[in-house]
């Protein structure tokens, strides 16, 4: 049964009459609007229309600074890293821009069976990750979710030397509260899903057949998992569906839903832009495509509109959109990505992938590159093992203060990279960094940071606080 849907009341009319109205790009509206969000309090809905009608260059350019500054007092420079997981591409939706749905009959199909999970795994935990964001297509074997769940035991008991996934963060199809309170048991840390398009009539074009075809049951997953206990969870749109203004306001009011039904917005947001896939003529040509422009506009935004969320950047994005957008309130990143089930032990095969990628560089290359453009790539997991998730996280997040916690355990992590997994190029760099980032600290913050980085230098592993 799949029971009482739960979703929350998205109002349409309201976002329609906010976009309705003429844009007027006044200067000192928007410099009062900037100055509010310095108090990393957020931003009300009605605040959001005048940022997204600026044009002029040197106020956009006034956006992108404020949204930088709030990013760094809240987040710092650390850039959380994270690698997808695709264990099956089985589907039984019909979505028009998705290269999984079910009548898509050139897609090769596979589902892993546990041995060839952990195959999976072993090579990511190869590369260093710690973080998997478990994936599958909307329908699964005759298991059903238990093979999810095997699935998800099956990564936590990979090993690979001394190595071993730290966090399994899961992205599957909406599930009963009952089935959410199994999910909760299997030690997630978030649960994430996008509603693709907030506007009912093009989500109705675009998902033609299926479960997912019911908009409502989708629009209320989160409420049914924050009921059964998993209080992290990560909301998105596709941005290329329907207009990107439409969609920002929209993950605002589900947000807020969130926050004032259960005291605890989402834990991240995600802003994918559709990519060509396979068989796809609507994701070859969006019906609403984004523009670069526009990306960094709704990034920056939403750094602002949120500022205590997560905002996730995937591999969709070639690597100079992603550098851009790590500057504009972007603090976590996948690397080294495949969105084909087997496709990290094999990487010859082809087919079979949700999407195309923008950005094909191994995790080695991306920590490279993040260290020598100032940011500390980040595997740290502490908060879901120290129990700092939820309302406990948001509490820490929305005055600035994770930064305490995150600032030490990013750079324990980085050294552990560095030592187990770094090639010559990237230790070179990863070192540099490393000592400017211990000497930027003072005090108790210094010391807590430089004991927990000698201590993985002389051995350790996991050290976090």
């Amino acid at each position: 049964m799949r029971g009482q849907s739960e979703a929350f009341p998205l109002d349409e009319a309201s976002i329609r009459l906010a976009l309705e109205a003429p844009p007027i790009e006044d200067a000192a509206r928007i410099r009062e609007l900037l100055a509010k969000a310095r108090a990393m309090k957020g931003l009300d809905d009605l605040d959001l229309p005048p940022l997204m009608a600026i044009q002029d260059p040197d106020l956009l350019q006034e956006l992108f600074a404020t949204a930088r500054w709030v990013k760094d007092q809240i987040y710092g420079n650390r850039i959380v890293m994270f690698a997808p997981l695709y264990v099956s591409n089985l589907c039984g939706n019909e979505c028009l821009y998705c290269a999984f749905r079910a009548s898509n009959r050139e897609l090769p199909r596979r589902v892993l069976d546990q041995a060839e999970i952990a195959a999976e795994v072993g090579h990511l935990l190869a590369q260093g990750h710690k973080r998997l964001v478990l994936v599958a297509g909307e329908a699964y074997p005759k298991e059903g979710l238990d093979y999810i769940l095997s699935a998800i035991r099956t990564v936590y008991d990979t090993r690979h030397g001394a190595d071993n996934i730290r966090r399994v963060n899961v992205n599957i199809a909406p599930l009963t509260v009952e089935d959410f309170r199994r999910l909760k048991k299997a030690e997630i840390g978030t649960y994430q899903l996008f509603q693709e398009t907030y506007h009912r009539e093009t989500y109705g074009r675009m998902h033609v057949r299926g479960l997912k075809a019911d908009y409502d049951w989708r629009l209320g997953c989160m409420d049914r998992a924050m009921l059964a206990g998993i209080d992290d969870v990560g909301i998105g749109a596709l941005f290329g569906l329907y207009d990107w203004r439409f969609e920002l306001l929209a993950l605002m009011q589900h947000a807020r839903h969130l926050e004032a039904r259960f005291g605890c917005g989402p834990h991240t947001i995600s802003v994918p832009r559709i990519e060509p896939a396979e068989g796809s003529t609507t994701s070859e040509a969006p019906p609403h495509a984004v523009t670069d422009e526009a990306f960094r506009k709704l990034i920056a935004i939403l750094r602002l509109a949120v500022p205590y969320t997560g905002l996730i950047l995937s591999t969709r994005e070639r690597p100079e959109v992603r550098r851009e957008a790590l500057r504009l309130g972007i603090s976590q990143i996948s690397a080294g990505s495949r969105t084909n089930p087997g496709g990290y032990e094999d990487d010859s095969l082809e087919g079979g992938a949700q999407f195309s990628l923008g950005d094909h560089r191994e995790l080695d290359e991306v920590v490279r590159d993040l260290a020598q453009t100032g940011f500390i790539p980040s595997f740290c997991t502490s908060c879901y093992r120290m129990g700092r998730t939820g309302a406990d996280f948001m509490d820490l997040a929305k005055p600035g203060d994770i930064k305490a916690h995150c600032h030490p355990n990013a750079l324990a992590t980085l050294q552990e990279y560095m030592d187990d997994h770094a090639s010559p190029a990237t230790l070179s760099a990863a070192k540099q960094l490393l000592v400017e980032s211990l000497s930027d600290l003072e005090g108790h913050a210094r010391a807590l940071a430089e004991g927990m980085v000698a201590r993985v230098k002389n051995g350790e592993r996991d050290v976090f606080c």
